[in-house]
C-alpha cells in the first residue's frame, strides 16, 4: 500500500513555516518611522501612506523552479515568474504595481544566463506596466551551490505598487452570500515545485527522465513545469475600475488555505469550494506518486496547488455575472469557483467528495 507523502516530507513543513512567521510581529516596532501616517494591515500584508496615496511594497523569490530551468538548460522565462509572484501579490491590496526591482545572486556572473534572466524579467515586467529602475547581480559562489556549475543561481524580486484610500482592497466586509471567481492559472506556477520535482523528475527520486513526453502531453515535461506564471494585473486592475472587490486572494504557496486570511478580518465566514479545473500536470503528479508508492492525497494537493486556479476575487453574488464578463474581455479566462458561507470552515468538493481544509 502507497505511503502517505506530503509537502512537509518533500521538504516544505507548513507549521514550522507558520511558527517562523509569528517573528514578523518584531518589525511593528519600526511602523513608527512612518512619517505620512498609520500603517494599514491588510490580510496578506501591509500598506502604509505616502503623501496622498498608500504604497504596497512586495518581495518574493521564485524558489526551487530555478532549479527545473536549470535541469532544462533555460532561463528565459524563469524572471517571468519573478515578476509574476510579486505583481500578483500587490494587487491583492487593489495596488497598480509601477517598478520593480530584482537581485540576482549566481555561483558566478555568467553573461549568457543574466541576459536570458533579464530578458524573462523585462517581458513580466512590460506585461505588468512597470518600470525596472535598479537591480543588483551578486556573486556569491560559496552561498549559491548546486551541480550545474556557472548556472546556479537565486532570483528575488521587489515590486511597489500604489494605491488611493478608497481603492484598498480590505477583506473586512466578506458576509455569507458571496462568492468566489477564479482566475485560470497557466499551470503549476512556481508553487508546489519541491513536492513536483520530488515525484516527477528521477533527478530528485521521481519517475520522469526531464525530456520525457508522458502519455497525454505534446512537450517535455521539463516544459511543462517551467510554463511560467500567469499576470494578472490588467483584468484586475480593469475591473476594480468598475465594481467593488471585496478580497483578492493570490493562489499560491498553501493554495486553497489561503482564504483563511479572509476568515481573520471577516469574523463568521467561512469558504466552500465546488469548481477545480486542474490541468493535466496536477492528475500526473497524483497518480505519479501513487506509482512510486507514495500517494498525495486529494487534501494534500488542495492545500500545495493551485488546481487551475491562479488568483480568487470576492464579490457580492449580483455582481458576479458582470464580473466575470469584465475579466474575460481582459483576456482572462473566469469562473465562479465557490461561496463564502456562515460556517468557519474551509471545505473543497473535488471528485465527489466533501475535503476538509480547515
Amino acid at each position: 500500500m502507497p505511503r502517505k507523502f506530503t509537502y512537509a516530507e518533500a521538504g516544505v513543513n507548513r507549521k514550522l513555516r507558520a511558527k517562523s512567521k509569528t517573528a514578523l510581529k518584531l518589525l511593528e516596532q519600526t511602523f513608527k518611522f512612518n512619517n505620512y501616517g498609520k500603517v494599514v494591515q491588510l490580510p496578506y500584508g501591509n500598506v502604509f501612506p505616502f503623501h496622498d496615496k498608500y504604497l504596497d511594497f512586495e518581495v518574493e523569490g521564485v524558489g526551487t523552479k530555478v532549479l527545473v530551468a536549470q535541469l532544462a538548460d533555460k532561463y528565459d522565462t524563469i524572471g517571468i515568474d519573478g515578476v509574476a509572484l510579486v505583481v500578483n501579490d500587490v494587487i491583492r491590496s487593489g495596488a497598480r504595481p509601477f517598478a520593480l526591482v530584482d537581485n540576482i545572486h549566481t555561483q558566478v556572473s555568467n553573461p549568457k544566463l543574466i541576459e536570458e534572466l533579464l530578458k524573462g524579467i523585462t517581458k513580466g515586467a512590460t506585461e505588468s506596466e512597470c518600470i525596472v529602475p535598479a537591480g543588483e547581480i551578486g556573486d556569491v559562489a560559496e552561498i549559491i551551490t548546486g551541480i550545474a556549475k556557472g548556472r546556479s543561481f537565486d532570483l528575488v524580486v521587489g515590486c511597489v505598487g500604489e494605491l488611493a484610500e478608497e481603492k484598498m482592497i480590505r477583506g473586512n466586509d466578506i458576509n455569507a452570500g458571496d462568492v468566489v471567481i477564479g482566475l485560470r492559472s497557466s499551470g503549476l506556477h512556481s508553487n508546489g515545485i519541491t513536492l513536483a520535482r520530488k515525484v516527477l523528475f528521477k533527478q530528485w527520486g521521481g519517475k520522469y527522465d526531464p525530456f520525457a513526453i508522458p502519455d497525454g502531453f505534446d512537450r517535455e515535461l521539463v516544459y511543462e513545469v517551467l510554463e511560467p506564471m500567469k499576470i494578472y494585473v490588467k483584468p484586475l486592475m480593469t475591473t476594480a475600475e468598475k465594481v467593488e472587490i471585496k478580497g483578492a486572494v493570490h493562489i499560491t504557496g498553501d493554495a486553497y488555505l489561503k482564504f483563511d486570511r479572509h476568515m481573520k478580518f471577516s469574523k463568521g465566514i467561512g469558504f466552500e469550494f465546488s469548481n477545480f479545473k486542474p490541468q493535466p500536470i496536477f492528475d500526473l503528479i497524483q497518480r505519479t506518486a501513487h506509482e512510486l508508492k507514495r500517494a498525495i492525497s486529494d487534501e494534500e494537493m488542495l492545500k500545495t496547488f493551485n488546481m487551475g486556479w491562479g488568483f480568487a476575487i470576492v464579490v457580492e453574488e449580483k455582481d458576479s455575472d458582470a464580473i466575470i464578463g469584465y475579466l474575460r474581455k481582459s483576456g482572462v479566462e473566469a469562473e465562479q469557483i465557490g461561496t463564502v458561507t456562515a460556517s468557519p470552515k474551509i471545505v473543497a468538493y473535488y471528485k465527489g467528495k466533501k475535503v476538509m481544509l480547515q
